[in-house]
This record gives C-alpha cells, sequence and structure tokens, in this order.
C-alpha cells in the first residue's frame, strides 16, 4: 500500500480503495490487540481476584497507570523511548505494543469482575464435588464469570477498535491517517470523514451484532 497520492486533484473513486487499505491497517492492529490485551488481562483479572493485596499492590497499580494515562501520551513516549536504549520498534509494533498493554489494563478489571461474579457458595460447592481449584475455574467461574461480563469486553473492544486511530501520531497509515492525507489533497473533508465513519462503522458493527446474537443464544 503506498503511503503517499497525487496532491491537489478531487475525490476519485480509488481513494475509496485507499481507505479501504487502511481500514485493512485499523483491523489488522485492533485485531492484534484485543486478542493479545485479552489475554492479558484475564490473567491480570485472575491474580487480581486471587491475590488482592500483593496483585493490588504490584499489577493493580501498574494497570492503573495504562488506565488513567491519556492513550495518545503512552503511545508517543513509547515511540520515543526505545530508540533511547538502542531499540528501534516501528509505528506498528509501537502502537500494538501500546494498544495491547492498555486494553489489558481495561480487560483485568473486567475479567476480576466477572470471577467475583461467581459467589462463594457455589465454588464451595464445586470444591465439595472434588473439583480442584483449577477444574473450578475451568467449569465454574470461566462458565458464569466470563459470560456475565462479556457485554462489557465487547464494549473494551470496540472502544479500542475506535482508539487505534491514535496510533496515526506515529506515522502509522490505518484510517484516520489515510483520511488526513486525502483531505489535505482533496480539500473535500465532509465526504471523505464520512467515508471514514462508514469504514468504522463496518468494522464495529459485525461485532457488536455478533455479540448480541451470542448473548442472546446463551439466555435462550
Amino acid at each position: 500500500m503506498s503511503d503517499s497520492v497525487a496532491f491537489f486533484s478531487e475525490f476519485q473513486a480509488r481513494d475509496l480503495l485507499f481507505l479501504g487499505e487502511a481500514a485493512g491497517r485499523t483491523l489488522l492492529i485492533s485485531a492484534v490487540s484485543i486478542s493479545a490485551g485479552t489475554v492479558l488481562g484475564i490473567v491480570f483479572g485472575w491474580a487480581l481476584s486471587a491475590s488482592k493485596f500483593v496483585a493490588g499492590a504490584t499489577i493493580g497499580s501498574i494497570l492503573d497507570v495504562f488506565r488513567s494515562v491519556p492513550l495518545i501520551i503512552q503511545l508517543v513516549l513509547f515511540y520515543n523511548f526505545f530508540p533511547i536504549i538502542g531499540l528501534n520498534l516501528d509505528p506498528f509494533a509501537s502502537g500494538a505494543v501500546v494498544l495491547s498493554v492498555y486494553t489489558a489494563s481495561l480487560v483485568a478489571q473486567v475479567a476480576r469482575g466477572g470471577i467475583e461474579a461467581v459467589g462463594e457458595p457455589m465454588r464451595r460447592a464445586a470444591r465439595s464435588l472434588g473439583m480442584s481449584y483449577w477444574q473450578d475455574l475451568r467449569y465454574v467461574v470461566w462458565p458464569i464469570g466470563l459470560r456475565a461480563v462479556f457485554p462489557a469486553w465487547v464494549g473494551v473492544a470496540l472502544s479500542v477498535v475506535k482508539d487505534s486511530a491514535l496510533v496515526s501520531v506515529l506515522g502509522y497509515v490505518e484510517l484516520l491517517r489515510a483520511s488526513q492525507i486525502l483531505i489535505t489533497r482533496t480539500q473535500e473533508p465532509f465526504i471523505i470523514l464520512a467515508s471514514a465513519g462508514a469504514f468504522y462503522f463496518l468494522l464495529s458493527y459485525p461485532l457488536s451484532k455478533y455479540s448480541q446474537k451470542l448473548e442472546e443464544r446463551w439466555a435462550s
């Protein structure tokens, strides 16, 4: 995909292809970040639930920083920190790492809430049936707790798709950055931003609709 286009011409059909390719990049970095962040977040959430004091003072404090500091500041600091220590990460890798940790900081609280949503009597009953701690987690806590917080996880995932636009500050040509390039060339912000909004909708709506269907299936 070319990161530059010819300057000062009207919006053309091929520009939609340029936006479509940028939407693919948005989808790629979002999928990587949501997947990695969800796995890390579940692990952190379990740690926060299993060891409230120790994990809360260590992991919880670190995750609070990532939840509290604006994402754009995290992206700029991370991208400029590694060259100082001799490591160079490209904009995609830097953005994916920061978005993954940011997602993990949000998912950790969601997962912790799901685990703690399963009452102690139910867990004691599972243990009284001879289940080990890990069997209790696998067959009782995860199915019940994670289903309970699934809508919250979907909300986090959809917000990450939109927040991925901030990676454009690193020079990664995702959907927003591609829109800026086209606006500079065509001076037609309304058409281009409307097109970019439509692409964001096409990226987010299937996840929202699928999660709705999944919740309806679980409820039936």
